[in-house]
């Protein structure tokens, strides 16, 4: 063959990263030494992989296409290598993990997988489940972990466990002290909001699709703990996972608002792109997250163990 596998590594990590600097970063190359085994590459075959912009880089049909092959061979030959080394550990996982999974119980899984598989290495990046989706079409990701639903046609999504939003607030907050909340009530309310492109956000819109109205947003944050805390200055109102509230409920410094109008369930899901190869150790992620998740109908029912 023309080409070589490390050829095809430079190639992958520079259409991850976007620029040759960054994928050198990564692979602990020299710059000059990945720009010239990238040229290399193309000149071997007089044709060009990426359209140069500024100094970015950006793949072009062709590199979109073989992509997905190269990312597979490559992984397919660290497997090998593995078995004829007699290596029972795995090579490094690329997980990504929306804010509520990642928070609450990924961080958890890697660290009993890498406490099982010493040598193993797992990067674990913590983003919406928009920016999850996307790193994941684009091969920046081996696994995702993902709240809600996945439409990108190039991925795959498999259930993992039900997950469940709850309405909060104050306990000095006027809905504190009402068994139940309709949605007339709920839109004359303050609310503190996850983002647009979260899962979260996304559920709740969902589940108030059929009523008329909308939400009176006074803000908008990334984070779960930092939506928690602005409830309990008075700020106002929200809606998140019950996951993230387990604690704060059983302290007393947060109070559920039930809403039986709404419809709040959702699944958390693992996404692979259909065109990746699965690995063993994406095989053993998954199945450790089945196992620490037990026999939990839905996620704030795990047993304590695994959730601080």
């Amino acid at each position: 063959m023309k080409y070589t596998l490390r050829q095809l590594e430079i190639f992958v990590a520079v259409a991850r990263q976007g620029s040759v600097s960054r994928a050198a970063e990564v692979l602990a190359l020299s710059q000059s030494a990945t720009s010239t085994a990238l040229g290399e590459l193309e000149r071997q075959f007089d044709t060009q992989l990426f359209d140069r912009i500024g100094k970015s880089l950006r793949l072009n049909e062709l590199g979109q296409v073989i992509l997905p092959h190269a990312v597979q061979l490559i992984e397919h030959a660290t497997e090998i290598e593995s078995m004829l080394a007699r290596q029972t550990d795995f090579g490094p996982l690329q997980i990504g993990a929306t804010l509520t999974v990642g928070n609450y119980l990924a961080n958890l899984v890697a660290a009993e997988f890498l406490r099982q598989h010493p040598s193993a290495r797992v990067e674990l990046k913590v983003h919406n489940s928009a920016t999850i989706i996307q790193q994941l079409a684009h091969y920046q990701l081996d696994l995702g972990l993902i709240e809600g639903s996945c439409r990108h046609p190039e991925l795959i999504a498999e259930p993992w466990l039900e997950d469940e939003l709850v309405v909060f607030c104050a306990p000095g907050h006027p809905l504190a002290r009402q068994g139940q909340v309709c949605v007339e009530e709920l839109v004359q309310q303050d609310w503190i909001l996850r983002e647009s492109g979260s899962g979260t956000r996304e559920t709740l819109d969902q589940a108030l699709r059929h009523f008329c109205g909308s939400l009176r947003v006074r803000l908008e944050l990334e984070h779960t703990e930092a939506i928690k805390r602005a409830v309990e200055c008075g700020m106002g109102i929200s809606c998140i996972s019950r996951l993230a509230l387990r604690e704060a409920f059983r302290r007393g410094s947060l109070v559920p608002v039930e809403t039986p109008e709404l419809d709040l369930r959702r699944q958390f899901q693992f996404v692979t792109h259909r065109h990746k190869y699965v690995t063993a150790g994406m095989r053993e992620f998954i199945a450790l997250c089945r196992q620490m998740s037990g026999g939990a109908r839905r996620s704030d029912e795990i047993p304590m163990p695994f959730i601080p």
